[in-house]
């Protein structure tokens, strides 16, 4: 036995003395005659309970011996997904490799110390029997294996995990390995760089442009293995082939970009996938191809002009919207002052709506969060009120409006300049001598003043893709007549882009188009006059005119969210998929008391209604059981009490890409830092046995003698309260109390 608070022996014998002394006074003259024998087994019966008492206070303890090395346990984790069937490990499938090592060796060595039990990993976590190994998982969540084995043996005795994997892990985040568990040893399997293999990385949607025909699919690609050699590549829209390019990369395993355009269904979704045809000499033909959906166009985008100030600008820019049939465009114009002297206004919008714009500028927040996009067109510094300024920045960074502001005006010292929209736009309107040196990197405009050119940053910018190709964008820009005039703004924000310039007469260069991200709306400017020019100085047949202005109007106003907002995963494997709704009020407030609706189309016609529960204030998650590929259609209806708060539709792609082989070398670095993190080791297969050893030199660390607290022990409170029970019913037979 030890104390954790030694005890000096001065001061123990001063503790005894003061314990004789009380049960001394205590028996010394007792009220009831007592014989000698009666008083001293009293006194001992006090003074073993006041003894126990002191000796619990410097918390006696004792040291029991550990139980045997071969007491502890050793869980063997065994990955089974399917990147474990490739044939890169020393000639054989992963996992057959990883088989054959447990059976010969590791397993063996392991039962001759330690208790081993084995356990799999794919789909799910469960006890496994090595003759039953398949690699047939799914998925293969590590992170999420590590976690429940640790949680299996919480409070038992662990010597080390053992983890027989690829790293391959299709989870989000590492494993929690705290360096106060059981340390991690991990062999991996297959080969971390020399396998042959070409792959489909990654296939994008860009925003939808030219008139809503077409959008720009960027497909990336890598070939190793195969040296420099060609393949084709091919993209398919709902299965069907459509473009196919052959494609020779630049070096042994040098990424490849290359971007198709496409014109998707706008009343339909629609699936492209890029694929690269097979090799015979590929490993792996899984990761040949990826696919991409592109949701229908949905409702037309609704945009509110605010003009300051009549012009031929306005007219014909409102003139191409209207003639898009993705675009609802109100339009409010300042005429001048009436006998009151009070502003008049020309408002073309349809009925339900013109009521709110008599006054120039929706009065209400709700009024004016019912728009996509707002567009001020040369408005001055006194057309517009600081509240309703204001709002037209909360439009923007709340509501996730997008805001376009064209004019010399609107740029003008007395235009927005120091207002709440300053914040607000790209470009610095108030430092008017930083443009040439912020924007030097542009190329510089050599064929006029007020002539256009496009920034490296404009020639890839869908509101700026004129052309089919950006060979043909640049080319049309190039072709466009200079405009009238520029204003003199300053240099972009951090942030912004700057997607296009303009020369002035004194030779500095000024953004003209600019964009940028605000809070969860986007902002462009376009700080031109004249762009009309495009349109009456060019042939009929020349489109750049609407192109332009479209697009632009698409860009700002496309990405806006609806009251009631669906958010689907990203490539979606087969299984439970996690779907949310953000449901708003029409001041894009959040209701968390909303009663949601909705159910999931399956690929095949079947129909299911989800159960929607809050996770957040006014956001609602449902879990839709896809069991196969394909597409879903997810729909949502939100309530608050009878009121409709809004109804969302989206399609979901399930399996467009099998995660299980994206970059289905070893991953040897994710592997190294799991073993490091918890003090464990990584190894490949041909020096597995070292683990054995290894396993020994933590045992002792696992395995050290238990202390046990003896307050703690349930018997020693007993044998305190026999004492007291004995003493007392002595006292009481005895005839004291």
């Amino acid at each position: 036995m030890h104390l954790v608070y030694p005890l000096p022996w001065w001061l123990a014998v001063l503790l005894a003395a003061a314990i004789g002394a009380l049960t001394y006074a205590e028996y010394h003259r007792p009220l009831a005659p007592l014989t000698p024998r009666q008083r001293t087994l009293l006194a001992a019966f006090r003074g073993v309970v006041l003894a126990l008492l002191v000796l619990f206070l410097f918390r006696p303890i004792v040291l029991v011996p550990p139980p045997s090395v071969r007491d502890a346990v050793v869980p063997v984790l065994v990955d089974r997904s399917r990147s474990m069937r490739v044939s890169d490990a020393d000639g054989q499938p992963r996992l057959s490799r990883a088989i054959s090592l447990l059976q010969g060796q590791l397993l063996p060595e392991l039962s001759r110390s330690f208790t081993p039990e084995l356990f799999s990993t794919g789909d799910r976590f469960e006890p496994a029997a090595i003759d039953r190994l398949k690699a047939d998982g799914g998925q293969s969540d590590l992170r999420g294996a590590l976690e429940a084995v640790r949680e299996r043996y919480r409070g038992q005795r662990v010597a080390g995990i053992v983890l027989l994997s690829d790293g391959g892990d299709t989870a989000s985040s590492p494993p929690d390995t705290r360096p106060s568990g059981p340390p991690i040893f991990v062999v991996g399997f297959g080969s971390p760089d020399g396998i042959a293999d070409r792959e489909v990385v990654g296939i994008t949607a860009g925003d939808q442009r030219l008139d809503q025909a077409s959008i720009d699919l960027r497909v990336s690609a890598v070939s190793a293995g195969f040296g420099r050699g060609p393949f084709q590549l091919r993209v398919l829209a709902n299965g069907t082939e459509i473009e196919r390019r052959r494609v020779v990369p630049a070096a042994e395993g040098a990424p490849i970009d290359e971007v198709f355009t496409v014109s998707p269904d706008p009343a339909a979704p629609t699936v492209y996938t890029a694929e690269i045809p097979p090799d015979p000499a590929e490993s792996i033909v899984e990761n040949n191809r990826r696919s991409v959906l592109v949701n229908p166009a949905g409702r037309r985008r609704r945009l509110l002009m605010i003009e300051g100030a009549p012009g031929f600008e306005h007219s014909f820019v409102k003139r191409a919207w209207l003639a898009d049939p993705g675009l609802e465009v109100d339009a409010v114009g300042r005429k001048g002052k009436n006998a009151d002297g009070h502003d008049t206004f020309f408002v073309q919008a349809a009925a339900p709506r013109a009521a709110a714009l008599t006054s120039g500028f929706p009065a209400r927040r709700e009024d004016l969060y019912a728009y996509d996009g707002l567009v001020i067109a040369n408005v001055e510094g006194d057309v517009l009120t600081r509240e309703q300024l204001t709002l037209a920045a909360e439009f923007v960074s709340v509501r996730g409006g997008g805001l376009l502001v064209v004019g010399s005006r609107s740029f003008m010292p007395r235009g927005l300049a120091g207002t709440a929209l300053e914040e607000v736009l790209p470009v610095d309107v108030s430092d008017r001598r930083g443009a040439l040196t912020r924007t030097s990197e542009a190329p510089l405009n050599r064929a006029g003043i007020n002539k256009i050119v496009l920034t490296a940053e404009g020639e890839g910018h869908p509101a700026m893709r004129i052309g089919d190709t950006p060979a043909d964008t640049r080319r049309l820009w190039t072709a466009l007549p200079a405009l009238a005039s520029t204003a003199t703004i300053g240099g972009p924000r951090p942030g912004a882009s700057v997607l296009a310039v303009t020369s002035a007469a004194t030779g500095a260069v000024y953004p003209v188009v600019a964009v940028q991200r605000y809070g969860h709306g986007r902002v462009m400017t376009f700080s031109g006059e004249a762009s009309w020019r495009w349109k009456m100085l060019l042939p009929s047949t020349d489109r750049s005119f609407d192109y332009f202005w479209r697009q632009a109007a698409r860009w700002i106003a496309g990405p806006t969210p609806d009251p009631v907002e669906i958010t689907l995963p990203d490539n979606a494997s087969p299984g439970e998929v996690s779907v949310t709704v953000d449901v708003r009020d029409r001041q894009f407030a959040a209701v968390g008391d909303a009663t949601v609706t909705g159910d999931v189309a399956s690929p095949g016609g079947e129909s299911a209604t989800l159960q929607w529960r809050p996770v957040a204030n006014g956001r609602y998650t449902a879990s839709v059981r896809a069991g196969t590929s394909g597409l879903y259609r997810v729909s949502a209806e939100a309530r608050r009490g009878t009121t409709v708060l809004g109804t969302a539709e989206r399609w979901m792609e399930v399996g467009g890409v099998d995660r299980e082989f994206v970059s289905p070398r070893l991953n040897e670095g994710w592997l190294r830092r799991v073993a490091r993190a918890s003090g464990g080791r990584y190894v490949r297969p041909a020096e597995a046995s070292r683990i054995v050893n290894w396993l020994h030199d933590t045992s002792p660390q696992q395995l050290a003698p238990e202390r046990r607290d003896l307050w703690h022990e349930p018997w020693a409170f007993a044998l305190i309260v026999a004492f007291l029970s004995g003493e007392w019913i002595l006292r009481r037979r005895w005839g004291l109390r």
